[in-house]
Order: C-alpha cells, then sequence, then structure tokens
C-alpha cells in the first residue's frame, strides 16, 4: 500500500510547518500520520488531515483530540472497536473490520489544507481504498473528505453532493459512500452534528457492511 514518506516534500508549505513544529514541539509524532486499522476492513473512515494536538501529537487518527472522544466510543458501541481509548494512543484500542485514515496526511495549518495539498495528497487515498481487498463502505466525515474519495476514484461530486446522512451508490464494485457531518469540537459544540446524528451514520454503515 503506497503510503507518504515520513520527511515528504510534496506540499512545501505543510513541509515548513512540519518543521515548526518539530522545532516547537520535539516530543509530538511531526510526520505524515499512518492509517489505523486492519487491512481487510469492511469500513473506511476518512477524515480531513491530523490536527496539530491530536493525531500529529499521537501518530494515531483521531486520537488526542476532541474527535476521537466521539468517534471511538461510537465505533466500539456498533462493534467495530475494541479496547479502551486514551487521548495517548498508549491503550489496547482495536479496530474490528474498520480502518481510519485522512485525506492530507500531514497537519496543515489551521487545520485547513489547500486544494493544491488535498491533491499532492489523493495518490495515498487512492492506494489506501485500492489496497484494502474486502471494502464493502466508506464514511466520508466532512465535506472535504466526501470531496477527496470521489476525486480519488475519479468520479464526479455533482451526481453525489455532500449530505449528512446520505449514502451513495458509486457503480459496480465500488463501495458505498457514506456521509457525516465531522465529529469536530465546533460541530458538536455547535449542535450541528449531535453523537445521536452520529451514532445514526455508523449504526446504518455497519448494517451495510455486514
Amino acid at each position: 500500500m503506497l503510503c507518504p514518506d515520513p520527511d515528504c516534500q510534496r506540499c512545501p508549505r505543510l513541509v515548513r510547518f512540519r518543521a515548526d513544529n518539530r522545532s516547537r514541539h520535539a516530543d509530538f509524532f511531526n510526520r505524515p500520520v499512518p492509517s489505523f486499522g486492519p487491512v481487510d476492513a469492511r469500513l473506511l473512515i476518512v477524515g480531513l488531515a491530523p490536527g496539530l494536538k491530536g493525531a500529529n501529537r499521537t501518530g494515531r487518527p483521531f486520537t488526542g483530540d476532541f474527535a476521537g472522544s466521539l468517534l471511538y466510543p461510537t465505533l466500539r458501541r456498533h462493534g467495530l472497536a475494541q479496547g479502551g481509548f486514551d487521548r495517548d494512543a498508549h491503550d489496547d484500542l482495536r479496530l474490528l473490520g474498520c480502518r481510519i485514515t485522512n485525506a492530507v496526511r500531514c497537519v496543515p495549518p489551521e487545520n485547513r489544507p489547500t486544494p493544491e495539498e488535498m491533491a499532492q495528497c489523493r495518490p495515498f487515498l487512492g492506494a489506501e481504498i485500492a489496497g484494502l481487498p474486502a471494502l464493502a463502505g466508506i464514511l466520508a466525515l466532512g465535506q472535504f473528505a466526501h470531496t477527496a474519495v470521489l476525486a480519488a476514484l475519479g468520479l464526479k461530486k455533482s451526481a453525489r453532493p455532500f449530505r449528512h446522512g446520505a449514502v451513495h451508490a458509486l457503480g459496480e464494485g465500488l463501495p458505498w459512500l457514506a456521509d457525516s457531518y465531522h465529529c469536530s469540537r465546533y460541530n458538536q459544540n455547535t449542535g450541528r452534528l449531535t453523537a445521536e446524528m452520529f451514532d445514526a451514520v455508523v449504526a446504518d454503515m455497519a448494517r451495510r457492511i455486514a
């Protein structure tokens, strides 16, 4: 499976930001964050990018930030994870039939990659999807992840607009694509995404891939 080099040089702005963070936070992971979960996964969850003090610190997607406190307990509730979840990745959490990645593997300034950076990282997302032989469904967390998945598969987004709770058939031989608002602190605090809303999306995908 194609993965970024630990010192990937594809995106100059992200390279500079990584160098700055290595200076400021020498104990952080500070590299492209690898995917988490088994390669026989039937569900792939795609986020946008690592958070500065979340995955960029811990080296595991959605670990150490607010979003993971909703994501991982929800997966565990639906049989897609087991074990304890902690904010520093030194736990016994395991994913079951599920894998998590990001559309952009390096932490971006202000948590917002540019379209050019998303395009540079697209081959890694495409390889991730192609490298999961049992994949039956993809859950995109947010519109950017939704767009990144469609682009990685060479599909037009106009035919499949993002909408929370939507499930898109992508075509023969391709997995389902489900949409959820990102489980970010902002979306949870404003009520745009509630725990019940997110639970319903994950429950539906768990049924579809069973």
